[in-house]
């Protein structure tokens, strides 16, 4: 089902043949997130990082970036490295930073090989 809940956060995070409701949205991503779905975290991060239908929480947004990195998700990786070179939601760290950075670009995000 986390699939299908993660689709259906899309279509309310954006509108797409529903009314937009991001409330609607970070409940079906929190719902696929429980189920290591990497996408929804990374999107429930997002939201976190942001405070986009949710209150702002950088700890959890790092968090959930860290939960889908360790699937792989490039694009998570990324944006962890950006908390922990900034001291976003976790302890600044620079080492762990480029570490990130260095993988989320060996797998070919042009924004960390620009990093």
């Amino acid at each position: 089902h986390a699939e299908a809940q993660f689709n259906l956060g899309l279509c309310c995070e954006y509108g797409k043949g529903v009314a937009k409701d991001l409330v609607r949205a970070v409940e079906l991503y929190v719902k696929a997130a429980e189920q290591d779905h990497a996408e929804a975290q990374f999107n429930l991060g997002f939201f976190y990082a942001i405070g986009e239908g949710v209150a702002k929480d950088l700890a959890l947004a790092a968090e959930l970036y860290g939960k889908a990195a360790k699937q792989g998700h490039e694009k998570a990786r990324f944006n962890l490295a950006v908390c922990y070179e900034n001291g976003r939601g976790v302890a600044k760290d620079l080492a762990r930073a480029a570490e990130l950075y260095w993988v989320a670009a060996e797998q070919g995000l042009a924004e960390a090989q620009a990093s």
